[in-house]
């Protein structure tokens, strides 16, 4: 950050900051490292218990005891020794070398900037949906764990995603709260003088004035932007209101506050990236903006400057159908960019929308921001392997004639942050088997360490968390209930419901049809007589919530509540409303299986299983997103046959009679099948077995590492040297890409000769490139992988001129006879040192 700039919150000024110490308990408030280091909670558990245990907010709790409580504390010598010890320790962390320090000291990289649209980092700052926040969240604070130089950028939304209340009717309603930034754990950016950073967007006929944020979030900082902003027009200022609200129009300002907004806030923040990581496409905008600061810096043309610019970017794709990228209209993107793309990039607004587009000359086609991310960054990858080829299928189109095992979409499994999700007893677990630092770096020694862990204490750790999440859950629903005005009675009844020795099932996530929510409720009766079986009970608990917009998601969770309202299922099914980061946690610490149930291939990743794994608890889930590379026999349960079947009624009936076999035969047995000492053997061997090879796998920590070492490193040295020299590099990649595009359409191929041995086959092509360079292509052989193998691509050499043609060649290779001859093809495509091929230049000729 620039050293003019500084973070500074206002509400310092309401604090009786007199008071000695408070100014140690402002800066533990404002770490959100507190939210997955747990060493501080015992602090805000003793300035108010009660309070603390509501909102899980450091700063409101600061801000709401009296003065004489935090005096009396402070006066507490050991209180205050604990303080002072909790402070140094932070800043001694935060100085301390980690694993990238260690590993990387001296690489190109110094910045790499997070682009998301939310960021799931506690339920005090509210402004995150789900999985996307939850990655991005996440994966900030793995950062800050191994030292990888990170920067987040986002928004700040006055009401965030909605709440959810279901009503009398079982109904869901949407509540948009106003989060007071005032109670939040962050602080405004503020100019020497006192200023507050503020940035000026021109929209069209009118400017939005932005506000700047930040969150420390142990070495890393996320930076936020909102629209808030006295000067602003009343309706400009709610641009920033909802997350995922509003129609297109709002959805386009939003996008273009985050991506041209962000990269000037870290331009006037003195921040220079080498990387720019936009997490999903709502970010792509920022592609724009940093080569337009690129063209201000060196003076070069758009053009030369999204090529010097682009190798620095990555664009993580997390959407798993084509039509859920973010589409708009072209008058709305020339509407709202038309005066920047022409004043600020110098380009038309065909230039623009052709970025955006598989057709440039189809003047119909939506902008798709998608396309604009692949066509402005240097790498592409999915979130699961799985998905990674569910996105080469769909970017195929932009790739034409190119075989889809070669459309460059690879694929980085997301992880989650393990100290943020652990239980305090798996923490201790885990801390005894593995040390304190277990995370901090690379994790291939975890899954031996956690095998010697014995029986008991596995079971007693299972036990202990499923006893807090019944705790927990009594407690959330009586408080649910009391707040819907429900009978005395029945908020009474919900703080002795449930068992907390009997097995218990978890499903929580977005109510979205190809989710399935509702599967494990295909048949009714036959849930209910597993449910209530005296020898061998269940207990499900249930949370989610649907889109506002989304009707049929709506009408999955009104048909659960309309279930477990019945008088039978009643004492073992029950759902809790308004699901957050605090009721997440509570769920994967506490129960034994985790269920999840999308149509096949359409949940990208899916990080909720991945956050039990820490705590011992089991996946029971379709074979989709991490769990179709997760899956073995030995750490849980696999729903499905590996194959798609779209939405189709009659597969849904099959798999949830396979999910109530699961259940019945397996799952239910196994938990109940007990030894002497009342242990079961085989269940604790899953819990294992599931705890030691998964849970370092997905880890965070693991994501974040391959992400530094396979995307941000080569990206900085990439982007280094395109950049060097006024983009000198850059200019010729662009004076290249022009001939090549030129001279593509007389390039041709001449006779095909096949000559097979005793022990190879040799094959020779006549190749006309006419003005081409030959240095500039590459002539191989290809052929298809088999059985989902790699597919072969051998390199032809250049043997001697075409016959009778000056601007030919005549090129040649061998391959083995393990492949029959005709199984190769001949063909064509761009080559120059440090291009992405195909992803910079896509052209490709076959010999036919």
């Amino acid at each position: 950050m620039s050293e003019k700039i500084r973070a500074s919150h206002p509400i310092y000024k309401l604090l009786p900051i007199e008071i000695e110490g408070l100014d140690s308990l402002a800066e533990l408030a404002l770490d959100m490292r507190w939210s997955w280091n747990h060493a501080t909670d015992e602090v805000w558990r003793q300035l108010d218990p009660e309070l603390w245990r509501i909102t899980h907010n450091p700063w409101v709790v600061l801000q709401t005891v009296s003065r004489d409580q935090i005096e009396r504390v402070l006066a507490d010598p050991v209180f205050r020794k604990n303080v002072d010890g909790l402070v140094e320790a932070s800043r001694q962390a935060a100085k301390t070398p980690a694993w990238f320090q260690k590993n990387h000291a001296g690489s190109p990289l110094t910045c790499a900037a997070y682009f998301s649209m939310e960021f799931m980092l506690s339920e005090a700052l509210p402004i995150y949906s789900g999985g996307l926040g939850n990655v991005a969240g996440d994966q900030l604070k793995a950062a800050s764990d191994l030292g990888v130089p990170v920067v987040g950028v986002g928004l700040l939304y006055q009401q965030g995603y909605f709440r959810q209340v279901i009503d009398k009717d079982g109904a869901q309603q949407a509540l948009f709260p106003y989060n007071d930034p005032g109670q939040l754990p962050i602080t405004p950016l503020r100019q020497p003088n006192g200023e507050w950073l503020r940035l000026e967007i021109a929209l069209p006929g009118y400017s939005v004035w932005l506000r700047a944020w930040q969150v420390q979030v142990g070495r890393v900082k996320l930076y936020l932007l909102d629209s808030n902003d006295a000067a602003n027009f009343p309706v400009h200022r709610g641009i920033t209101s909802e997350l995922y609200g509003g129609g297109p129009e709002l959805r386009l300002k939003q996008e273009m506050l985050l991506g041209i907004g962000g990269w000037r806030l870290l331009h006037a923040l003195g921040v220079q990236p080498e990387v720019c990581h936009l997490n999903e496409g709502h970010a792509a905008f920022a592609v724009l903006e940093r080569a337009r600061d690129f063209m201000e810096e060196t003076g070069q043309p758009f053009e030369v400057a999204l090529a010097a610019t682009r190798v620095g970017n990555l664009f993580t794709t997390h959407t798993a159908v084509a039509a859920g990228f973010d589409r708009f209209a072209p008058s709305l993107i020339e509407q709202y960019l038309g005066g920047y793309v022409q004043q600020k990039l110098k380009i038309t607004s065909h230039d623009l929308l052709a970025l955006g587009r598989l057709d440039p000359d189809d003047s119909s086609e939506p902008f798709n921001m998608a396309y604009l991310a692949i066509r402005g960054s240097g790498q592409v990858n999915g979130v699961s392997r799985l998905h990674g080829k569910v996105s080469r299928h769909i970017f195929l189109p932009l790739f034409p004639h190119w075989p889809e095992d070669e459309i460059p979409v690879g694929h980085v499994t997301n992880g989650v942050h393990m100290p943020t999700w652990d239980s305090a007893p798996a923490d201790s677990l885990w801390t005894d088997a593995c040390s304190k630092a277990r995370w901090l770096g690379t994790t291939e020694a975890l899954d031996q360490d956690i095998r010697c862990v014995p029986d008991a204490k596995i079971w007693q750790l299972r036990t202990a968390n499923r006893m807090s999440l019944v705790e927990y859950a009594r407690e959330r629903l009586s408080r649910q209930l009391a707040a819907s005005g429900a009978s005395a009675e029945a908020v009474d009844k919900a703080k002795h419901l449930f068992d907390p020795n009997t097995l218990t099932l978890g499903f929580a996530r977005r109510f979205a049809t190809y989710k399935r929510p509702n599967l494990l409720l295909h048949d009714p009766p036959r849930l209910l007589r597993l449910l209530t079986n005296p020898q061998r009970p269940v207990q499900l608990i249930i949370a989610g919530k649907a889109h506002p917009a989304d009707q049929a998601g709506q009408a999955l969770i009104q048909e659960w509540i309309h279930f477990i309202r019945q008088p039978v299922p009643r004492p073992h099914v029950i759902f809790l409303s308004d699901y957050d980061m605090l009721l997440t946690e509570h769920l994967v610490q506490g129960v034994d299986v985790w269920i999840n149930t999308p149509s096949r291939p359409w949940e990208a990743c899916g990080t909720s299983g991945m956050k039990v794994l820490v705590n011992g608890g089991l996946n029971l889930s379709e074979l989709d997103g991490w769990w179709a590379e997760a899956y073995a026999p030995e750490v849980g349960w696999a729903l499905g046959d590996g194959q798609e079947h779209g939405d189709d009624p009659a597969w849904d009936a099959i798999e949830a009679n396979g999910l109530y076999e699961l259940l019945e035969d397996q799952v239910i047995p196994e938990f109940y099948r007990r030894d002497a000492s009342g242990v079961p053997t085989a269940w604790i061997k899953r819990m294992r077995e599931s705890m030691a090879h998964l849970t370092p796998r997905f880890s965070a920590g693991r994501a974040v590492r391959e992400y530094s070492e396979q995307h941000y490193l080569p990206a900085a040295a990439a982007y280094r040297e395109r950049a060097a020299n006024q983009g000198a590099i850059a200019k010729q990649v662009v004076d290249w890409k022009r001939a090549l595009d030129w001279g593509w359409g007389s390039l041709r191929f001449g006779d095909l000769h096949v000559e097979t041995t005793a022990d190879q086959h040799r094959f020779e092509v006549e190749i006309f490139l006419h003005d081409l360079d030959p240095n500039g292509v590459r002539v191989e052989l290809y052929a298809d992988g088999i059985n989902g193998g790699e597919p072969v691509r051998i390199e032809m050499k250049c043997e001697r001129p075409a016959a009778h043609v000056s601007t030919g060649c005549r090129y040649h290779a061998t391959t083995p006879l393990t492949r029959a001859a005709n199984d190769y093809t001949a063909r064509v495509i761009p080559q120059r040192a440090g291009v992405a091929v195909p992803l910079e230049s896509a052209r490709i000729l076959w010999q036919r």
